[in-house]
């Protein structure tokens, strides 16, 4: 199966921020990290490419909990006007872009 390029919008909040943040920034140099709202909170922009949403979202927060394991992530990988929604590895479903 080809590989799909994915975009990526996600916030990431982590109770060990100074653990979490050189893994945001190897996964997704290319893409933006960057402080969030809230103290231990992240929010990322990137575009990465996998077989499917739910394969880089668990590799993604796989990743991050190997370096603090209270991680949590909600993440829109948006790909071919569908977006989907995850919050930690459970799917919150799918929706169409509006194309206007």
């Amino acid at each position: 199966m080809a590989d799909t390029q994915y975009t990526l919008s996600a916030r990431v909040s982590t109770d060990r921020p100074r653990a979490v943040r050189p893994v945001l920034e190897r996964l997704f140099g290319a893409g933006s990290v960057e402080p969030g709202d809230r103290a231990g909170e992240f929010r990322v922009e990137a575009v990465l490419k996998g077989a499917s949403a739910r394969e880089l979202n668990r590799g993604v927060l796989t990743e991050l909990r190997r370096a603090e394991k209270r991680t949590r992530l909600r993440a829109e990988w948006t790909s071919g006007g569908i977006t989907e929604k995850f919050f930690d590895y459970v799917s919150k479903g799918r929706r169409r872009i509006d194309p206007r």
